[in-house]
């Protein structure tokens, strides 16, 4: 079993730690700062109690620090064992379709959502108007987690690196268990401007 998984994971690499490291980071951190944001608005008033400008911030971070995150994959599956996955037309058409699939839903959701309601922006109190409900979230609850999933994937596939999948079974696991602290969290801002707008036309 052991000889079995060294053949397509290389655990001593220190390439690999760094990569897992990034892919729990990224989420794990962001959801922190921005219940921080929430409740003591620590960024806003860095920028003058500017909401916007403070959520541009941290979109900025988010944004490089997934670039990182890619980097450190690609660095990573570069240093692991490589194996055939899929045979031939299937080690590059499933790949690129699935890619372009994938990044397909990061961008249209990017797209519908804007910067500040990609970014959380609602934990800086810039709240949408109503729930996009187009494409892609009439086809995904989560299409940029989803979206983000299927590259990781597609990479693996692309490179031929087992370990890969691997890595995107992990990235999956590390999204859901975001989403099970951003969702409700996202969900208590919304019901609150909700209750607060009954309670404000009561009084009228």
């Amino acid at each position: 079993m052991a000889s079995s998984l060294s053949s397509i994971i290389d655990l001593s690499k220190p390439s690999l730690h760094a990569c897992v490291a990034s892919i729990a980071f990224n989420p794990t951190a962001w959801n922190i700062v921005a219940r921080n944001e929430y409740r003591n608005k620590t960024i806003t008033r860095i920028f003058g109690g500017n909401a916007r400008y403070g959520c541009y911030f941290l979109a900025l971070c988010i944004f490089s620090a997934g670039i990182l995150r890619d980097s450190l994959y690609h660095r990573a599956l570069l240093e692991q064992p490589k194996m055939q996955i899929l045979p031939e037309p299937f080690n590059t058409l499933v790949p690129v379709v699935l890619f372009v699939l994938g990044q397909t839903f990061v961008v249209t959701s990017t797209w519908a959502l804007g910067v500040t309601g990609t970014f959380l922006g609602d934990y800086f109190g810039i709240l949408m108007d109503h729930r996009v409900e187009g494409f892609p979230f009439n086809v995904l609850r989560d299409p940029m987690y989803v979206g983000s999933t299927m590259s990781f994937a597609a990479t693996a596939l692309w490179y031929e690196r087992p370990a890969g999948l691997l890595i995107t079974a992990y990235v999956y696991i590390v999204y859901i268990i975001a989403l099970q602290f951003e969702g409700p969290f996202t969900d208590m801002i919304y019901s609150k401007r909700a209750s607060a707008q009954a309670e404000s036309k009561k009084e009228l």
